[in-house]
């Protein structure tokens, strides 16, 4: 693909396309085996992810309990789970973008549906994968670290003591959109064919988008921004305060998702107006 050319300070017109929208319906590919390969790789990014994050988060509880002689200042703490989270997605993003784009999130595929990125029938088996692999991800923490699983709260998201719902569902909403506009971003195919350089670093800022919203919302959800993730452990806690909160972390992320999409696609790159350009050309032929 051409890249732009500097020419006096600026960078000229350059050869680029955006690639045609997903069909809404593509049967064709449900005869590929591309795609089925793609959804076992959603669902076993999604189980390591949900299982290596959870246990983090157990494993931190324990280490800061009183009873078991613990201290406040014990263990890997907030910075220390945000990591996890970050870290996970990072490593996870890199290794499945190549075979299913690296999604391992039910709103990122939302988001990715409504601008056109992905088939309605591959958005749906992608959810399905997800969710499947999050809820055998806990079930495999709850399998190692029985006695302490359901001590430590099973690692689901609940709205915290003292805020309300409102505030728990706004920051599900704006830590959702950084996170799929940091996706947006740095898979941007008009960005990848200017910088050769992105599409190797676009995990990075993924993952560093999903550190930073954790820090910012871990006291208020636990930070949900991945509905399987908030799916699987509730499954497994089977406790009722998670299933309570539970809608926000799935229409929190939804809204998020969406504000994302529409964000990129029709403002930053003016997907409106180009679609009203064509329109009124059409129109004067």
């Amino acid at each position: 693909m051409a890249k732009d050319v500097e020419t006096g300070g600026s960078f000229s017109a350059k050869d680029y396309q955006d690639p045609p929208p997903a069909p809404l319906i593509d049967s064709v590919e449900l005869t590929k085996w591309s795609f089925y390969r793609a959804i076992i790789a959603e669902f076993i990014a999604t189980l390591l992810f949900l299982y290596i994050t959870v246990l983090t988060v157990i494993g931190y509880k324990s280490q800061t309990d009183p009873a078991l002689n613990g201290v406040d200042c014990g263990g890997v703490g907030i910075l220390g789970i945000a990591w996890a989270f970050g870290g996970m997605i990072f490593i996870l993003v890199y290794c499945t973008a190549g075979i299913s784009g690296g999604h391992i999130n039910p709103a990122v595929t939302f988001g990715l549906f409504l601008a056109r990125k992905v088939s309605l029938v591959r958005a749906v088996m992608y959810i399905a994968a997800q969710c499947l692999g999050a809820i055998c991800g806990v079930a495999l923490v709850k399998t190692f670290q029985r006695s302490y699983y359901y001590r430590y709260g099973g690692g689901a998201n609940s709205l915290a003591d003292g805020y309300s719902t409102g505030t728990g569902l706004a920051a599900e909403i704006i830590g959702t959109f950084v996170l799929v506009y940091t996706v947006f971003s740095a898979t941007d195919p008009k960005r990848n064919a200017r910088d050769s350089h992105v599409p190797v670093l676009a995990p990075l800022p993924i993952g560093f988008a999903v550190f930073m919203v954790h820090l910012a919302t871990i006291p208020i959800t636990g930070t949900g921004i991945n509905p399987a993730r908030s799916l699987g452990a509730a499954v497994i806690y089977g406790k009722d305060k998670p299933w309570d909160d539970h809608w926000m972390f799935w229409v929190g992320p939804f809204i998020g998702a969406a504000i994302a999409a529409i964000y990129h696609q029709y403002i930053l790159r003016a997907g409106a107006v180009k679609a009203l350009g064509s329109f009124r050309s059409s129109s004067h032929m």
